[in-house]
């Protein structure tokens, strides 16, 4: 009997979720088919009914952000957009998301494993990027809100992506508070006091 749509959805969210977490954890060129596969308690046989290549389930990881972002957090309205933005910017560059190594946000976590990548992942991570830019654009106000938003999200990821490559925590502690501090500057809201409790 064959499977069911349903069926076969959720097992390719399942091979997308494992083979994310795999990545972030040891990087593209290190993980094999057989590696994913076996995170998901699953035979390599069954990767080709949801995948050609790797990289094509590379290019689905990176595609994740995007799809599992409900558009509601992105498009609540103007004035609640300017409350969701900064929200968003705290959460991505806490202590708990730079600490989550298997969970962590695939732009910061394999930009060096893209530009070596094939076209499909380059191409899936600048549709992410972009959605991201424009989201981001949606929450300012003035002048120059486009390079603001490409500016507010090569810090939030660069920031994130220089603190996980230092081998000192401190340092990538103040990394990623300066990238959030000068990323509230740039968006022009107030920087929140949450230190104490991260």
């Amino acid at each position: 009997m064959p499977y069911s749509k349903e069926h076969k959805q959720k097992t390719r969210a399942k091979i997308v979720d494992c083979a994310r977490r795999l990545f972030n954890r040891h990087g593209f060129a290190s993980v094999s088919i057989d590696d994913i596969m076996g995170e998901a308690g699953l035979t390599r046989g069954g990767f080709y009914n949801h995948f050609g290549t790797k990289e094509e389930l590379y290019a689905a990881v990176v595609s994740q952000v995007i799809d599992g972002t409900p558009a509601d957090n992105w498009s609540r309205g103007e004035g609640e957009a300017s409350q969701i933005i900064p929200e968003f910017v705290t959460a991505y560059l806490s202590r708990a998301h730079l600490e989550n190594r298997e969970d962590c946000c695939s732009l910061m976590a394999l930009p060096s494993d893209v530009a070596r990548g094939g076209e499909d992942v380059r191409n899936a991570y600048r549709q992410v990027f972009e959605f991201m830019v424009t989201n981001l654009e949606k929450g300012m106000s003035g002048s120059d809100t486009r390079q603001r938003a490409l500016a507010l999200a090569a810090l939030c990821i660069g920031g994130m992506a220089v603190a996980r490559a230092v081998d000192d925590m401190g340092l990538a502690h103040e990394v990623r508070e300066a990238a959030r501090d000068t990323a509230f500057s740039v968006g022009g809201w107030v920087p929140p006091q949450i230190e104490a409790a991260e």
